[in-house]
């Protein structure tokens, strides 16, 4: 079984939307059967920007190391609880202000694929995760994958987390931005939004 998750969440602003219905989206896949111990940076950046292209030509991504390191805390975590969702102990933001990452960032997550291209597929085929796999209003990302510890019994055995992120004046029409964000264990101010949350779809 595989499942994936994604909901919306502005930070600051009490607003929420979350979208996870696969119904009947037509989508196109990258070629591949890239499993994880296959998985190279490179091999990361050419199959999602691969999967922007065909499905709108839409913009490359850069890959972003901090990005990586929140995308491997939220791995390691479901994979060490057995759990898909975005807060099994530390949520989106807490995660991506940890690896220093403090822009607007999207997280796509999932349960049970084997390789990259299906849990692409996954995310495609839903149309929260879509959204947010093809937004251009993101310019980078991030990606990893973990197992559950050996010899456990598993729903899913492999847990994958996508985080996108860019700039939050972005999402906000112009001249319309406001700070919607601070941090007080600094006391300084950051511009704050994430999407994150739950709901599910099978796969």
């Amino acid at each position: 079984m595989s499942l994936t998750r994604r909901a919306f969440v502005i930070l600051g602003a009490g607003a929420s939307l979350s979208a996870c219905a696969s119904i009947g989206i037509s989508s196109n896949v990258p070629a591949g059967n890239t499993t994880p111990q296959e998985l190279t940076q490179a091999a990361i950046v050419a199959a999602i920007n691969e999967a922007r292209r065909i499905n709108g030509n839409h913009k490359p991504l850069a890959y972003n190391t901090a990005l990586e390191a929140a995308a491997r805390t939220q791995a390691n975590l479901m994979a060490q609880k057995d759990t898909l969702a975005h807060d099994v102990g530390l949520t989106l933001r807490q995660r991506t202000d940890a690896a220093g990452y403090h822009g607007a960032v999207g997280e796509n997550i999932a349960g049970g694929q084997q390789t990259l291209q299906q849990a692409i597929e996954g995310w495609l085929n839903s149309p929260g995760h879509r959204a947010t796999l093809l937004s251009d209003k993101f310019v980078e990302f991030g990606l990893a994958v973990a197992h559950v510890p050996a010899g456990s019994t598993s729903r899913y055995g492999m847990y994958w987390c996508f985080i996108a992120g860019g700039p939050v004046a972005a999402w906000f029409p112009t001249g319309t931005m406001q700070d919607i964000g601070g941090s007080p264990e600094d006391g300084q101010k950051h511009d704050s939004l994430s999407i994150t949350g739950g709901a599910g779809l099978s796969g």
